[in-house]
């Protein structure tokens, strides 16, 4: 496995392994790699003739005060992990070979998908996502590129954007990865001391106690989301962001169940923002 600083070297590895046939896979991420991004890893792997990950914390998606230099970094590890699995290769470019002096061109997305949830709480994230995706994308050129359910929003909002500008690639989303006791593996969960990560896993619970509501025949949306915010407020002190039951295609809010939705829910828990969601399969 080799590792690449520049867009000049990742394309110049990767020429010859298109001109071979060999499909190209990318797992974009922004390092501090868990059993999470394996598993993305091994899914681009089985379908893909050499697989490219991207380790970049990407500056233009965070906004003031939410902790762009307190991510966790660790290329050493990383690299490790991601040989471990077979991945080919590494691009880990500075935030000067993907934003030169001078950048001034974005994607925005303009539709209620992009702009509820963590549109709202976060203005310009999606911004910074989406325009580093695409750079990404134009750089490896990937038959597929593979991205986690548990960032739910992100994997649609990335979904419209290969539809709409017609790019020539798969967009995959595979399952959450969760811990035993359910919290979903992310990278931030470095951050959470032993009392915070006992707390946190009042996320996954809040969505598993309305999966079950569902299953034993509740279709209010409202009720389902006070059992989630219950879950978390009974755990200890937290900021929650939102609470939301939506339609899993636009994220438009319901207010009954009578087909599949999502539950998704993002708090600050001992100043450690997560996220999670679970799909809430129900029967018209």
């Amino acid at each position: 496995m080799r590792i690449f600083r520049t867009i000049t070297e990742i394309r110049d590895f990767l020429r010859p392994q298109r001109a071979a046939g060999r499909s190209i896979g990318l797992v974009p991420t922004m390092g501090a790699l868990h059993e999470g991004h394996l598993s993305l890893l091994r899914r681009a792997k089985a379908e893909c003739g050499c697989v490219v990950v991207s380790i970049f914390v990407n500056p233009t998606q965070f906004g003031p005060n939410e902790g762009f230099s307190r991510y966790p970094r660790d290329l050493e590890g990383d690299s490790r992990l991601c040989d471990s699995v077979g991945a080919d290769a590494i691009f880990a470019p500075t935030p000067a070979e993907m934003y030169p002096e001078g950048f001034a061109s974005w994607v925005d997305q303009d539709d209620a998908t992009a702009r509820l949830l963590e549109g709202e709480c976060r203005p310009g994230h999606f911004r910074g996502v989406l325009t580093v995706c695409l750079k990404l994308f134009h750089i490896v050129q990937p038959d597929r590129a593979c991205f986690g359910q548990k960032d739910f929003q992100q994997a649609l909002v990335v979904r419209r954007m290969v539809r709409d500008l017609d790019l020539p690639m798969e967009l995959v989303v595979c399952p959450t990865v969760r811990e035993a006791d359910g919290l979903a593996m992310s990278s931030r969960n470095r951050h959470l001391d032993a009392a915070a990560r006992r707390q946190a896993t009042s996320l996954s619970r809040g969505l598993e106690r309305a999966r079950a509501a569902v299953a034993a025949g509740e279709r209010n949306a409202g009720t389902l989301a006070d059992l989630i915010r219950a879950e978390l407020c009974a755990a200890g002190p937290c900021r929650i962001d939102y609470v939301a039951v939506a339609d899993p295609d636009t994220l438009a809010p319901v207010e009954t169940l009578e087909r599949a939705a999502v539950a998704l829910v993002a708090a600050r828990i001992a100043g450690t923002r997560l996220i999670d969601n679970l799909l809430l399969l129900t029967s018209a």
